[in-house]
């Protein structure tokens, strides 16, 4: 029997974001917001919930995110809906709905949480963050390198194009795809072969043998390392155009490995395909990846539009930041403390403070509510990190000034006009 005072907590796999941790996580952000724009990217907004069928569409029922890991249930209307496992399925949704990708390029970005029921790790939660970004309308391959100097970018920003290395590969048309899906399946399906492949490796042989060189089981690492690999199987037009990708990417001082066995976890992608991946993670490797999906919008009712795109991991990301050995944690201190002493000083300390932080705009003020000495908010004013105690009492009120008291230099308090304050 459940007490009614019995204390409730979080879902496993969905964490909170703690006040000491926001400050870094919005940082983050908001870099990663700026270089999206400096691209030319723009912001769009879509619903945490989908119809199921818009996944099972476009990410592939025989993928392990439709068949194991989304969150789906029937609504009061019965409808069958989906907390988004992923974006670009959304987006290309939004952008379809509303008109976006009609006879024009459109490159859009979007950040916030996305879900799958997996079982949690560091690195890998139910509820997790990620940027993406998306490029509709340009089927040259020169969007291709430049949506991955994009992500060398962004690890350049945030310091960490030490910590990542880049995987690519091409997985070819969806023709090529079928006729090489043929080859996997009769790789696989030999004797010496077959009696390795686990439980879903079995199934995957018969619905979809491209998701085998996916799997994360160590046991069929060698079966797969000798694999035929797509890349000696694709068609003239992806090869030409895998080629250049890597000619624009040599030309830019981008760094790479090409691994043949990337396919991505997704039915939708062709072509370019690529990964971001870390040996800081442990299990969790991939920090961000992407690729091309040329036929999602025709495939989710669109008319025929070629695009590219990828995901960036926010959590991954920050663990990335703070396991660095040089990492400090972002201060979350106020730039002043304001002290109120006395009962004329009371009456008008709100408006002092509001006066403050209208003078001050890029100045960070915390005012002391509530009874105590001075001493105690002297004290409360230390803890808090402040650089500055400002004192605002009586006399300060029939003076018209505020007492400076320096916390973190040895300076001497001094009584100022509130216009007059200074701040480093």
């Amino acid at each position: 029997m459940t007490k009614i005072n019995q204390v409730i907590k979080a879902i496993r796999g969905m964490n909170d974001l703690l006040p000491n941790q926001s400050t870094l996580w919005q940082q983050t952000e908001n870099k990663l917001k700026a270089i999206a724009q400096h691209y030319g990217y723009h912001e769009i907004r879509f619903p945490v919930l989908e119809q199921t069928k818009l996944f099972k569409r476009s990410v592939g029922e025989a993928t392990d995110i439709v068949e194991k890991e989304m969150y789906s249930f029937d609504d009061r209307n019965g409808d069958n809906l989906s907390l988004r496992p992923e974006g670009t399925a959304c987006c290309v949704r939004a952008a379809i709905e509303h008109g976006l990708l009609y006879n024009q390029t459109q490159k859009l970005w979007y950040l916030g949480p996305f879900y799958r029921h997996e079982r949690p790790q560091k690195g890998r939660y139910r509820q997790f963050h990620q940027l993406g970004l998306e490029a509709f309308g340009v089927a040259t391959p020169d969007i291709d390198a430049e949506t991955i100097i994009l992500t060398a970018r962004i690890f350049q920003a945030l310091n960490l194009k030490d910590q990542v290395s880049l995987q690519l590969n091409s997985i070819g048309t969806i023709e090529t795809r079928k006729k090489y899906a043929k080859i996997l399946t009769s790789y696989f399906s030999q004797a010496e072969h077959k009696k390795q492949l686990d439980e879903d490796s079995l199934r995957r042989l018969t619905t979809n043998p491209m998701r085998i060189l996916d799997s994360k089981n160590p046991a069929l690492a060698e079966i797969i390392k000798t694999a035929p690999k797509m890349l000696d199987h694709l068609d003239p037009s992806s090869k030409i155009h895998f080629d250049k990708v890597l000619t624009y990417l040599n030309s830019a001082g981008i760094s790479y490995q090409i691994n043949p066995i990337i396919v991505r976890g997704l039915d939708y992608y062709n072509d370019t395909v690529f990964e971001w991946v870390t040996d800081k993670l442990g299990a969790q490797a991939t920090v961000c990846a992407g690729g091309r999906y040329d036929g999602l919008v025709e495939q989710l009712g669109g008319k025929p539009c070629p695009a590219i795109g990828f995901a960036l991991g926010i959590e991954r990301l920050i663990l990335l930041l703070e396991a660095q050995t040089d990492f400090v944690p972002v201060s979350q201190a106020p730039d002043a403390y304001l002290i109120i002493a006395g009962v004329k000083a009371q009456s008008i300390s709100l408006k002092v403070a509001e006066q403050l932080r209208a003078l001050y705009p890029n100045t960070l003020f915390t005012m002391h509510c509530g009874d105590a000495s001075i001493k105690s908010q002297l004290k409360k004013a230390d803890k808090s990190g402040a650089k500055l105690a400002l004192i605002l009492g009586d006399e300060e009120v029939e003076q018209q000034k505020i007492t400076v008291k320096y916390l973190r230099e040895e300076k001497a308090q001094k009584s100022v006009e509130i216009t007059s304050l200074e701040f480093k």
